[in-house]
């Protein structure tokens, strides 16, 4: 008897000089490996696809051949609502930090004419929520909602909400969908990362504000946090019909795979998103319907072929794309998580390429050093980035 690597058993595809494995992965399919067991057409080993971390042949497809891992549900996703990559938009300030809305709406439409995008989120973390007042939050919604309807109709408009309790949430969504939102990005109370809560407080909560009648993004917080929902958080959540999509934020790369599969079981059409900026190969192969990222607001057309070509099982093409990502990531993210310093780098770095109206942040954050803003403009200078 053949087996795979696994010890799966495989049985023999008549007249193909291939065997065929059956996974305990349903709706991936099957996998053919080359009639020696384990070896793929190309004579390599199919358990050992090397320089994409932890992918496994099993674990992320269901056929491999020729630099393509395909499955039976290849490029199905381009036709399932909230899949694909969205773009977490960032925000420009004047020099006095009042919001610049001419520039935000320059930059929204700039987006809205890149082909392949799926939508656009306002209010996150990437546009500085955090200092954004409530009424700016509605003002920026509004901004951006506009400029795609004119621009890009077919484009989500999704907005983000921050708030400590459920009342105030709830008013936060029900102005995001007043001012043009489709859905909202619902991240957790922040106190939750001080105190903690329990598994009735976090999932009431998503109901709570899903009363608004707008569609919710989950906003999965890292694991190592007490704002980080857990599986079975997740498994009640995605019951709410509301729920259209988690950004599965969670940072915990061994549970990756499985909670995906857990998720899509109970709630197939609920998209789970990865917005691991740092690890965005590994994830959108080892289970993702899409990508929400800030990087797709920085460089959305590296961005989205980048995502399109991993979810079309072109790994060869993968490959490639995250030959160029990778300098520009460590540029960005210094070898870190997504945040504050990394957004700043970002809207600094759109500047310097003069796509951006300005690199002023709002406080508390202040001006990045000279010495990083001149090693911003000489890596873009080498790299020849093109947006």
């Amino acid at each position: 008897m053949v087996v795979d690597s696994f010890g799966t058993p495989a049985s023999s595809v008549g007249g193909t000089g291939l065997r065929r494995v059956d996974w305990p992965f349903p709706h991936r399919g099957l996998v053919e490996v080359a009639a020696t067991g384990g070896w793929r057409l190309d004579g390599r080993r199919a358990s050992v696809i090397t320089g994409v971390g932890a992918l496994r042949l099993a674990a992320s497809a269901a056929h491999y051949c020729d630099g393509r891992l395909m499955n039976n549900d290849t490029n199905a996703w381009r036709t399932r609502p909230w899949s694909g990559v969205y773009a977490a938009t960032l925000c420009p300030f004047l020099d006095d930090e009042s919001l610049d809305e001419p520039g935000l709406h320059a930059y929204v439409a700039e987006l809205a004419a890149v082909e392949g995008l799926r939508g656009l989120v306002c209010n996150g973390h990437t546009g500085e929520i955090m200092s954004l007042r409530p009424a700016e939050r509605v003002r920026v919604t509004e901004v951006v909602a506009r400029t795609v309807r004119a621009a890009a109709p077919a484009l989500k408009v999704v907005s983000g909400v921050s708030a400590e309790g459920s009342l105030e949430a709830l008013d936060h969504a029900q102005a995001a969908r007043e001012a043009g939102a489709d859905a909202i990005l619902l991240m957790p109370p922040h106190h939750w990362l001080r105190f903690g809560r329990s598994s009735s407080t976090a999932v009431g909560f998503i109901d709570d504000v899903a009363a608004a009648g707008i569609d919710v993004i989950v906003h999965q917080y890292p694991a190592w946090t007490r704002a980080g929902y857990t599986l079975d958080e997740m498994l009640a959540m995605v019951r709410n019909p509301r729920v259209v999509m988690i950004k599965m934020g969670t940072r915990d790369m061994a549970r990756w795979r499985y909670d995906y599969e857990r998720l899509k079981e109970a709630a197939p059409p609920v998209s789970i998103v990865t917005c691991h900026d740092e690890f965005l190969l590994p994830t959108l192969l080892d289970g993702a319907d899409g990508a929400l990222i800030g990087f797709a607001g920085f460089a959305p057309r590296l961005m989205i072929a980048l995502v399109h070509a991993a979810l079309d099982g072109d790994l060869a093409e993968a490959r490639r794309l995250q030959q160029q990502v990778g300098p520009l990531a460590r540029l960005i993210y210094n070898f870190g998580e997504p945040g504050c310093a990394a957004h700043q780098r970002m809207k600094v770095a759109r500047w310097l390429l003069g796509r951006f109206p300005s690199p002023q942040f709002r406080r508390p954050i202040r001006p990045l050093s000279d010495a990083d803003v001149d090693r911003l403009r000489s890596a873009l200078a080498e790299m020849r980035l093109v947006l």
